[in-house]
């Protein structure tokens, strides 16, 4: 059972991805939440570099994604320091580099609270943010530190890239957001009304954002074949999407199509977009636009079905997700029970099933050893 080592991590996710005949179903996650590392860490995970030979699973494919590898920073940058508003004994309030008020909660939590927008919904306040969005401008600072930077690009990136060029591990990077990046720079309320006041300013910054995306990553990807490109919107809540279908068509189909291309020319072969939450009606306008894989399948109290998406819209969708994190710490039988549904799907290719956002901490460290050692005895011989 533990004798997978055939293919390599890329051809392997390549040969699922592909519909081809692979030798094993990579053994995934998306990550824990802040609280379930600190939880691990107590119950003996020593080395957080080391999670995935610890747990049994096979490499993290997000590691490196928002930093391109370590090569690039997307994040606007802003020439402001932080600063700190106000501090108490459980709460700390900073006005960030971009200008929103947020509130970090000292005991844990890994939301904060906005108090106050870094984006306006006005054209002066996006003229204000668009200078911290110009691929050319130089510093390295994500948006929640106010740390000296050298430069936009990594001044090794040429050769983190040659490096890239002989690994074995599956790689991607954060190529684009059209959504989920001005909605949080703006929050939803304001972004959603925008496209109602003011939709030629909205279509304005995704237009903007596309090119910027596109020039961005075209000097990396004349030197790196990445495995596929990771788009983060997260656009969909419990009861379906925060923007309507229409409004989709009308305003992202043809920037997400433009990034899309630009990509495809490059040689990058599957396309992936996050969103949580009940995503079945954006799923139609996400294939039109050109995405491959989508990413997570939160099982959710809509109770998503990999096995329903597959039937109704056949091998053109390719999927990651689809395991309910929650029953993982109710035991073997229920991980197995839950899992044995999945196998025929995942033997047909196009679908790693992992669990569909990060592990929350109610499960323990050893409860996600046994998911993954089931995962492996489920899935034993499929696509072999």
């Amino acid at each position: 059972m533990e004798d997978y080592a055939q293919m390599t991590h890329r051809e392997r996710f390549d040969a699922v991805m592909g519909y081809r005949s692979f030798d094993r179903l990579p053994v995934l996650y998306d990550g824990v939440w802040g609280e379930t590392a600190v939880r691990w860490q107590r119950e003996g995970v020593d080395d957080w570099a080391r999670i995935t030979e610890l747990s049994g699973m096979d490499p993290d494919w997000e590691d490196g994604m928002w930093e391109c590898q370590g090569m690039v920073n997307f994040w606007p940058i802003s020439p402001h320091p932080s600063e700190l508003l106000e501090e108490t004994d459980d709460n700390r309030v900073v006005r960030t580099v971009l200008g929103a008020v947020i509130k970090h909660d000292k005991r844990g939590g890994s939301i904060f609270q906005h108090i106050e927008e870094a984006l306006a919904p006005t054209r002066e306040s996006w003229r204000r943010f668009q200078t911290y969005l110009d691929p050319d401008l130089p510093g390295w600072c994500a948006p929640w530190t106010a740390d000296s930077q050298p430069a936009r690009y990594s001044l090794v990136w040429r050769k983190l890239a040659r490096e890239l060029s002989q690994r074995q591990t599956v790689a991607t990077f954060m190529a684009g957001s059209l959504y989920g990046l001005p909605r949080d720079w703006m929050g939803v309320e304001q972004w959603s009304l925008l496209a109602y006041d003011d939709p030629v300013l909205y279509e304005e910054i995704i237009e903007y954002l596309a090119d910027y995306f596109i020039a961005l990553y075209r000097p990396i990807l004349e030197q790196v074949e990445f495995d596929f490109a990771y788009f983060f919107e997260d656009c969909c809540g419990s009861d379906g999407p925060l923007l309507p279908p229409a409004l989709y068509k009308k305003h992202y189909d043809r920037y997400y199509r433009k990034l899309i291309d630009s990509y495809r020319r490059a040689g990058i072969k599957y396309i992936l977009v996050d969103s949580d939450g009940r995503v079945d009606k954006l799923i139609p306008c996400w294939l039109d636009s050109g995405f491959d894989i989508v990413f997570p399948l939160e099982v959710g109290k809509w109770r998503t079905d990999p096995r329903q998406l597959r039937a109704q819209y056949g091998k053109r969708l390719r999927m990651m997700g689809g395991v309910d994190k929650h029953v993982i710490p109710q035991g073997e039988e229920a991980i197995r029970e839950h899992l044995e549904p999945l196998r025929e799907l995942a033997a047909e290719g196009g679908y790693i099933p992992l669990p569909d956002h990060r592990i929350p901490p109610s499960t323990s460290f050893d409860q996600f050893k046994t998911y993954v050692r089931v995962f492996k005895e489920v899935f034993n011989g499929v696509g072999g």
